[in-house]
């Protein structure tokens, strides 16, 4: 395990809950695991020891002066120097971490991890009852605080040995860090020096001979002046071996003899383990942290005093973690070019949302029960609601996710076979996950879980790997299900984590029966050693008079395509479920999948489901999703360092199938929803040639009603920005977008003909990028269509600038944007400036009648102006009239509409003005709209009463009708 931060830990003040843990004794057979071989305990009783102090010794910071051990000034500063290169050091984080602002560190606040202690007894006893369904009755352990360690013990002996171990998650190397860096700050008086090592970097060298001394300079020079008197420093003298389960420690005598001598060179092992027995440097402190299955590789009469890294039992720790995660300020260039910021009222509703779905006990607090799930957590809402780095997926947030926790994890040290952690978690985790997705159930059984353990397992030394895996990882990735009804069942630890390991289990080609998999070595074998026979057949059957060699020939060369078509067509059909379980038409009106996971992480709103209700189908609409990051090259490289890799070829293969049934199927048309999720696939694989390719048939996008958050905005622009063929419509009502979005979809406006942008509530500062929209010299949008936005005339006093200068736009729609008188004005003033527009609707705006004859006059001197909409504004009867003698004074110019009716008959555009008002009839204002609804009925009866026709009175009558439907709707007068 390389030196990293996991996860800071953090703390909450006062009236903390109890430890959360579902009732019942359903968790056992995770908990049963988490012993020794030779003694499995039955139930883990989790006790909360909570204190926030602002450092990991509980006690005031002390200044950083060294104790009496180092007067010199020499060995002074070596310290001081040592103190402050550790320090920068140890500070670092991963490039993961950076994403949660610049002033995030581990010193702006810190949660102690709830620590119990534990006996030899306890860890090493013998179980009475070999089954799961009679285990031990828990026993009582008391909690640590990290300031009592090495405290005397009950019988008031010297502690001078403390192992620390937990599963895969709890913090342990995040604990290490923070003890670390309060010694280089001065808050850990307890100790003068401090010298950390990591058991990865101790086993790397191999048997290569070596002396502490060298051990300690080699890493830190600046201690070349402190050697001598580290003989002297007793117990004030602190090591720290982190990651002892890299070591393959023997303390055998005949093996790893005695060792007393710091000088003299010996193997690294050979050290750690006479500093363990204190044969070397008996005095000093020491300090191991390991994975729970290597507690029993030291010797219990070497150890003072075990204690278990618990985690998160408390959900006011959560709440304290994800406060100083996600209240972070943004950093990086992609935050402050988008404009898109979060602000403080936005992120404490997200607090607040997340808090209630803690505090409701639900699934969530289970999975942040490990610290590691709470950086997931922060991760993924920082992706969906904070301005994120370019290029950020969702899988690379879960492939990070996992380097963070599994990185350079060997299963078991002492294996042979040095299997990856992650590896074996692909192959078991990940076949019981993808069963899960292909049977649709996010619920398991025992049985089930031991099923896909236990899969294939025959030799004692597969059994003892799947034993270290069960105690070490897996309660990483399965939790006991809390839901009502459920108790006894087990699910992934958060919902997204099955559909990820399910298509991780697909990829690396997992996937396969024992019979392919034997076919498949053996074709490999013949295609490496095909062309070395095919020579020597040739050489033989023109010596010999052979007939049956040519063909031998033919058939090496024809089974490895064989195999190959075969293999083919087991993709094909993986890529064919994928992209039914991606296009699944009972999915078609859910929320997009981005919208599902934040509601899994921030709970829902609204009334719960009665329970005696039937569930919902699952849904695995991420499942695809993650196949398609999964196939990304980024991704492929951090999976290689994991012991996952996928090969260039059988990615190659994948997205060809996949893109074969992609192109198929993706032609038909698309709810919104699920074409934005088609989107977030193409954006999830990165590969701008593959999208290119598949969406070349997409000539509408329709993203009408959905919430297009700044991610989403980003999502849309990432994959169609880049594009060249120009998009026939794109429609973006009632999709809350705001002035940032605008900036950051641009792209993909500049290849719209048709823009809907209505419903949005967009202001006057979102007319600036219309306006540079329209003003682009690569801007091709015929239709604007702005309409139900609280414009005003401010803003229209920026488009009119656009409209000056564009060349493209012919029909516009302005209806219900607030221009009023002003508006209006403005308008005619400017409308001689364009020279192609044919139609502008302004209905609705509240204006007069002076400024409506303003504009009807400009437009029917307009040269191409075809078409003006002023019907819903105020216009009274002289009005109106005035409006109509302005028609017929003279011939051609721009059509007006301000009614139903022209004279004594119906308008031509009547079904145009009924249209718009059952469109917006539940956005615009009641009272207002039936009031106009009764003043064209009066004109339709008017017209009535003015015409003898028939055919004209029978036209009036219908859409006297609609009226008078539409009145009933709205429950006015008149129905």
């Amino acid at each position: 395990m390389q030196w990293r931060s996991h996860l800071p830990w953090a703390s909450w003040g006062r009236k903390l809950r109890g430890p959360f843990w579902p009732p019942g004794n359903h968790g056992q057979f995770l908990f049963h695991w988490n012993q020794p071989l030779e003694a499995r305990s039955s139930e883990f009783p989790f006790r909360a020891f909570i204190r926030y102090q602002g450092n990991s010794v509980g006690g005031p910071a002390a200044p950083g002066r060294p104790g009496q051990l180092f007067r010199s000034i020499p060995v002074m500063e070596s310290v001081h120097r040592y103190r402050r290169s550790l320090g920068e050091w140890f500070i670092r984080l991963p490039r993961e971490e950076r994403q949660f602002g610049p002033t995030f560190s581990l010193d702006t606040g810190h949660v102690d991890p709830v620590i119990l202690e534990s006996t030899p007894d306890e860890l090493l006893r013998p179980p009475a009852e070999p089954a799961l369904a009679h285990p031990h009755p828990p026993v009582e352990r008391h909690p640590l605080a990290l300031s009592q360690l090495f405290d005397p013990d009950a019988c008031g002996r010297r502690v001078q040995t403390v192992v620390l171990y937990g599963t895969v998650g709890t913090g342990k190397s995040t604990l290490v860090r923070k003890m670390v860096l309060d010694w280089c700050h001065g808050r850990l008086p307890s100790f003068e020096l401090v010298i950390p090592f990591s058991c990865e970097d101790l086993s790397a060298p191999g048997p290569t001979p070596i002396s502490l001394y060298q051990m300690v300079t080699r890493r830190y020079p600046h201690l070349k002046e402190v050697l001598p008197l580290l003989d002297q420093a007793g117990p004030r003298l602190l090591f720290v071996l982190h990651g002892m389960e890299r070591l393959n420690l023997d303390f055998r005598m005949e093996s790893t003899g005695l060792h007393g001598d710091p000088q003299v060179s010996a193997v690294p092992t050979t050290i750690i383990v006479n500093l363990l027995r204190k044969f070397l440097l008996p005095e000093a402190s020491i300090l191991v942290t390991t994975r729970a299955s290597a507690v029993g590789r030291i010797p219990s009469k070497y150890v003072g005093r075990y204690g278990e890294i618990c985690g998160f039992s408390d959900t006011n720790l959560q709440k304290l973690y994800f406060q100083l995660r996600l209240n972070q300020p943004a950093c990086g260039p992609g935050a402050s070019a988008a404009g898109a910021v979060v602000t403080p009222a936005q992120r404490d509703n997200l607090m607040e949302m997340l808090s209630r779905n803690l505090e409701g006990h639900h699934q969530i607090a289970a999975a942040c029960f490990l610290p590691s799930y709470c950086w997931l957590v922060c991760a993924t809402l920082s992706f969906l609601h904070m301005p994120t780095p370019v290029g950020q997926t969702l899988t690379g947030i879960y492939t990070s996710f996992l380097r963070l926790n599994f990185s350079g994890e060997i299963l078991d040290s002492t294996d042979p076979s040095r299997t990856s952690l992650m590896a074996y978690a692909a192959r078991t985790m990940g076949k019981l996950a993808y069963e899960g997705v292909a049977s649709r159930k996010t619920y398991f059984s025992e049985k089930d879980v031991r099923a896909c353990l236990e899969s294939g397992v025959s030799t004692e030394e597969e059994f003892r790997l799947l034993h270290v895996f069960r105690r070490d990882a897996l309660r990483f990735f399965l939790a006991p299900c809390v839901e009502s009804g459920k108790q006894g069942t087990f699910v992934f630890t958060v919902p997204a984590m099955q559909e990820y390991l399910a298509a991780l289990y697909i990829v690396l080609g997992e996937r396969k029966t024992a019979w392919q998999r034997v076919v498949k070595e053996a074709v490999e074998v013949v295609g490496r050693v095909g062309e070395d026979v095919s020579l020597v057949l040739s050489v033989l059957a023109k010596l010999l008079p052979l007939r049956m060699l040519p063909l031998l020939f033919n058939l090496l060369k024809v089974v490895p395509r064989v195999f190959g078509r075969w293999a083919g067509k087991s993709r094909e059909a993986v890529a064919q479920a994928m992209v039914l379980e991606m296009f699944r038409e009972e999915d078609y009106y859910n929320d997009d999948v981005l919208d599902q996971l934040g509601a899994s992480i921030l709970g829902v709103e609204g009334p719960r489901r009665h329970p005696d209700e039937p569930p919902d189908d699952e849904v695995f609409e991420l499942f695809p999703m993650f196949m398609g990051g999964l196939l990304s090259s980024r991704n492929r490289v951090v999976l290689a360092q994991l012991g996952c890799p996928i090969k260039n070829m059988d990615a190659l293969e994948n997205a060809q199938a996949i893109k074969k049934k992609l192109v198929k199927l993706g032609r038909q048309g698309l709810p919104p929803s699920e074409l934005l999720d088609h989107l977030f696939f193409h954006y999830e694989f990165q590969n701008q040639h593959f999208s290119a390719e598949v969406l070349s048939s997409l000539h509408q996008l329709n993203l009408a009603g959905v919430r297009m958050t700044p991610l989403k905005c980003s999502v849309v622009a990432s994959v169609l920005g880049s594009g060249t063929h120009a998009l026939d419509e794109v429609n973006l009502a009632s999709c809350q977008l705001d002035p940032a979005g605008l900036r950051t979809l641009m792209p993909v406006f500049l290849r719209a003909r048709k823009l809907g942008l209505q419903l949005n509530s967009l202001g006057p500062e979102a007319c600036k990028d219309i306006r540079d929209l329209l003003l682009h010299d690569q801007c091709q949008v015929t239709t604007l269509r702005l309409s139900n936005n609280p414009l005003t005339a401010a803003g229209l006093a920026l488009l009119v600038e656009g409209l000056s200068g564009n060349t493209s736009l012919t029909h516009l729609s302005l209806l219900h944007t607030g221009l009023a008188d002003e508006g209006l004005e403005l308008l005619a003033t400017h409308l001689e400036q364009n020279q192609q527009l044919r139609e502008l609707n302004v209905a609705y705006n509240g204006a007069g009648d002076a400024a409506a004859l303003s504009l009807a006059r400009a437009a029917r001197e307009h040269p191409s102006l075809e078409l003006l909409h002023l019907y819903f504004n105020e216009l009274s009867p002289e009005g109106r009239r005035r409006l109509r003698e302005l028609e017929g004074a003279a011939p051609g110019g721009a059509h007006v509409v301000a009614s139903l009716t022209e004279g004594a008959g119906v308008s031509e555009h009547w079904s145009v003005i009924l249209g718009e008002i059952q469109r917006n009839l539940h956005s615009w204002e009641r009272g207002r709209v039936q009031r106009h609804l009764a003043m064209l009925l009066r004109d339709l009866e008017d017209s009535q009463g003015a015409t003898l026709n028939p055919w004209r009175k029978a036209q009036l009558l219908r859409v006297e009708g609609k009226v008078r439907s539409l009145l009933e709707h709205l429950g006015g007068p008149g129905s």
